[in-house]
């Protein structure tokens, strides 16, 4: 397996590139000429025989007019090319309208049930946990955790998934999981997914697909205490003293690296459907304010006899 992918890879590669010089209306001695690459060299790299450097691909690139992501990428359809000039134009904030915009019309939030599925999205210490017990309780459905489905999938640890998968093999059981947990879960379910979920857009997207996803934050403080008082020393585990101290110096240092971390994924977070914050806010009132951000839940069979 090893000594084929490379090929295919090479095979993939040089046919992206003939179709471009295609696409251009150029021969291979033009594209020769232009990139400075022998004849020879190009029909090689055309028929995956290659051994292609960075830069003579991207001089090849350079040659055809594109830029070396381009020569890496799918080459896009007419539409699809109209959609992506119109789309570079626009700033962060725009393109995530437009996406929005996007997957509500065309599909990305139409599964079946959807809303009848929640998945609470955040940071360690919002209280996830917590109200998503309370709320399946409530809603009568089943309360489940991604991080322990996650390890059911993969028959091992979480540790030991990313130690012996990385966290390429991490993201795959991950989204087997989701895929598992809509299917079996499909008249309705309350779960909780890791903090991190949202830096994979290929994850997230999956997420939404199928989940109505609630971003339950809180402070940067209101984090650190939480996990603390939950008995969590992870935050200090590289800065405790030699008897297993922290100091107030790792307090702090701590407490900005999860601020760095809050602010980063701030605009990921903002994506779900509903925000519910529950700084300053007692359990029963974030509660509250959780029942009201989601959609109503399905009768049981008790309430529609």
């Amino acid at each position: 397996m090893t000594e084929i992918e490379p090929r295919a890879t090479l095979a993939e590669l040089g046919a992206r590139v003939r179709a471009w010089r295609a696409r251009r209306g150029m021969t291979r001695k033009q594209l020769a000429t232009d990139s400075g690459l022998s004849e020879r060299f190009l029909a090689d790299v055309e028929t995956g025989k290659g051994n292609v450097s960075i830069n003579s691909l991207e001089a090849a690139a350079r040659a055809l007019n594109l830029t070396i992501l381009d020569l890496l990428q799918d080459a896009p359809r007419p539409a699809i090319a109209r959609v992506q000039g119109l789309l570079a134009r626009l700033d962060e904030h725009q393109l995530e309208q437009a996406y929005s915009l996007l997957a509500a019309s065309f599909g990305l939030a139409d599964a079946h049930g959807r809303e009848q599925r929640i998945a609470l999205v955040g940071l360690r210490g919002a209280g996830k946990t917590t109200l998503g017990a309370q709320l399946a309780q409530q809603r009568g459905v089943p309360f489940v955790e991604l991080d322990r489905e996650i390890e059911r999938e993969a028959g091992t640890s979480m540790s030991e998934i990313l130690l012996l998968h990385g966290q390429a093999g991490y993201r795959r059981y991950e989204r087997r999981a989701l895929l598992r947990i809509a299917e079996e879960h499909a008249d309705g379910v309350v779960m909780t997914t890791g903090g991190s979920i949202v830096s994979e857009r290929e994850t997230f997207d999956l997420l939404q697909s199928h989940f109505y996803c609630v971003w339950v934050k809180a402070s940067p403080e209101e984090h650190m205490s939480r996990v603390v008082a939950q008995g969590d020393m992870r935050p200090f585990k590289a800065a405790r003293g030699e008897e297993g101290e922290v100091s107030r110096a790792a307090m702090h240092e701590a407490l900005e690296d999860l601020r760095r971390i809050l602010a980063s994924r701030e605009p990921l977070y903002a994506r779900a459907d509903a925000v519910v914050d529950t700084a300053a806010r007692s359990v029963k009132q974030s509660l509250k304010d959780l029942e009201r951000a989601v959609p109503a839940g399905q009768p049981s069979s008790l309430e529609t006899r």
